[in-house]
């Protein structure tokens, strides 16, 4: 009989040889060709450890880090060396990662993967000839006259008919509301009339409920985002894999949410064409809705049969629901949440309004007003440098390559870029990085003047920067308006006061979400 002493002798002998094994390949592949800095990495584990305790300060973390590193630049490594990267919050990086090397720096499998039941092959989530193919019929419509007004005009009928009147109510009530849920209601409402001509009312005060169809869809989708979110933030992904290919717990009813996104989608979709069969013997009104213009921009485009032709006009507005919908609300939550804590600028932003009379009453300006309200504009800005709806973003490798700063980065690897971080960069903002100045945005003459887009890469950089960015201001900025020209916003909690921005309440997703909503009570101007 052999000895069990000897037998577990043996045992860890062989498990210490293969952990040597394993630390010496691990250390030969990250430095064979670069010392790229990789602080709170350890071998076998990775950093895995400072991701797990810091997973409640993700975007601080990443941030500490990149302010120790002379580049800006850290390589980021995985659990058993399963997978490398780079995270940078160098403006030069990027435009190396976004512009002049565009062609090696893609989605790839780690984006299709998590989000190809809900976006398909849609423009955010796809790379190559299908993504030139939907970005050249999107950025056509995006710069047309006729979709920027129809996109104004939607936002004041939403904002004249919906937001103010919920908000006189709540005021009226001396209610306390949840002001990020409000606003992520109303901006859903206000892309599901842009994008199909819909409107869920999810803020109407004489209804109950909206319509049924309408309401399982605002759940379903809410819920598919949150659930990618979910799979990208997990350590180990083989988890959600597993639970995928099995369809039990969270993935399971993530398919279900899909499949109803889904049913609404073709619906819609179905109606339009029955509609354009209907009319077509008449002359035809020029095309609103986002889905209107697609079907009518593709119509030279070949597809395989007309389902083949309804999946690419489903994937490509679902995903432009996606960027519209929760990034603008995300966005105006944040700014409201500053605003709150700094009078001052309150102050100016209420006197550049009342200097200009509104339209229409309540506080609903013109398009060209709009442009004239630099302050606001600067205030909107600085509060997206300090908090961008989208904090991180990442790339895929495709081959070896070094980027400005003369990091290396492995083909495969991903390399990501922080927004959140480079807002919070001394060495590219100042020792007030971290304050909320709108006047860092104003010329001598108290007009805006833009930041290099490599330096605020809040819409993101080169061939692939947000194609409705201006349109994106105008709804921030005729939100912000209107709710501060007739209402005080009082933040429960106190608001973003200077010493709170360093900690801020935020939560672990794609989106930079605030931690347990935005609780605040309004009082009438």
């Amino acid at each position: 009989m052999v000895d069990l002493s000897v037998a577990s002798l043996c045992f860890i002998t062989l498990i210490c040889c293969v952990l040597c094994v394993m630390y010496f390949l691990f250390h030969h592949y990250t430095d064979r060709y670069s010392k790229n800095p990789s602080p709170q990495s350890y071998p076998l584990i990775g950093n895995v450890v400072g991701f797990l305790y810091n997973r409640h300060r993700f975007h601080d973390w990443v941030a500490d880090l990149l302010s120790t590193s002379p580049s800006l630049t850290i390589q980021v490594n995985f659990f058993l060396g399963l997978s490398h990267g780079i995270c940078t919050a160098d403006p030069a990086n990027l435009d190396h990662l976004l512009r002049s090397n565009f062609s090696n720096y893609v989605k790839g499998s780690r984006f299709q993967s998590v989000l190809n039941e809900l976006l398909g092959n849609g423009i955010f989530n796809v790379d190559g000839e299908i993504w030139f193919t939907q970005r050249k019929i999107a950025s056509h419509q995006f710069n047309t006259k006729s979709l920027k007004h129809f996109i104004s005009d939607t936002v004041q009928s939403q904002l004249s008919n919906r937001l103010i009147p919920y908000l006189s109510f709540v005021c009226e009530n001396g209610e306390v509301v949840d002001l990020q849920d409000v606003l992520s209601k109303f901006t859903f409402d206000n892309i599901c009339n842009i994008a199909f001509s819909v409107d869920p009312s999810s803020l109407d005060l004489q209804k109950n409920d909206f319509c049924s169809s309408a309401s399982l869809f605002v759940r379903a989708f809410d819920y598919a985002v949150d659930h990618s979110s979910r799979r990208f933030m997990l350590p180990l992904p083989l988890i959600w894999k597993i639970k995928r290919s099995l369809c039990i717990g969270s993935e399971r009813r993530f398919r279900e949410a899909v499949r109803i996104i889904d049913d609404f989608a073709m619906n819609i979709i179905g109606l339009k064409e029955q509609s354009c069969q209907i009319g077509d013997t008449n002359e035809q009104e020029s095309p609103q809705d986002l889905l209107s213009r697609f079907m009518y921009s593709s119509s030279n485009l070949k597809f395989h049969d007309e389902d083949d032709k309804r999946k690419f006009l489903r994937d490509i507005v679902i995903s432009f629901m996606l960027a519209g919908k929760d990034t603008t609300s995300t966005a105006l939550t944040w700014f409201f949440w500053l605003i709150a804590g700094h009078p001052r600028c309150e102050r100016l932003i209420y006197n550049e309004l009342s200097g200009a009379s509104p339209d229409e009453s309540p506080g609903i300006f013109s398009y060209k007003k709009l442009k004239e309200f630099n302050y606001l504009h600067a205030a909107l800005t600085e509060s997206l440098r300090l908090f961008p709806p989208i904090p991180i973003n990442s790339r895929l490798t495709m081959s070896d390559d070094f980027l400005s700063s003369g990091t290396f980065v492995g083909k495969g690897w991903f390399a990501d870029y922080s927004a959140y971080a480079m807002g919070r960069m001394e060495r590219l903002w100042g020792a007030n990085c971290r304050e909320f100045l709108p006047e860092r945005w104003l010329d001598e003459n108290g007009v805006f003047q833009a930041s290099d887009q490599f330096k605020f890469p809040v819409f993101h950089c080169g061939p692939r920067i947000c194609l409705g960015k201006d349109m994106a201001y105008v709804q921030m900025k005729s939100v912000a308006a209107a709710i501060m020209y007739g209402f005080e916003v009082v933040a429960v909690d106190g608001g973003g006061f200077p010493e709170r921005i360093s900690n801020p309440p935020y939560i672990l997703s794609l989106l930079l979400k605030m931690k347990g909503g935005f609780p605040v009570r309004l009082r009438r101007r």
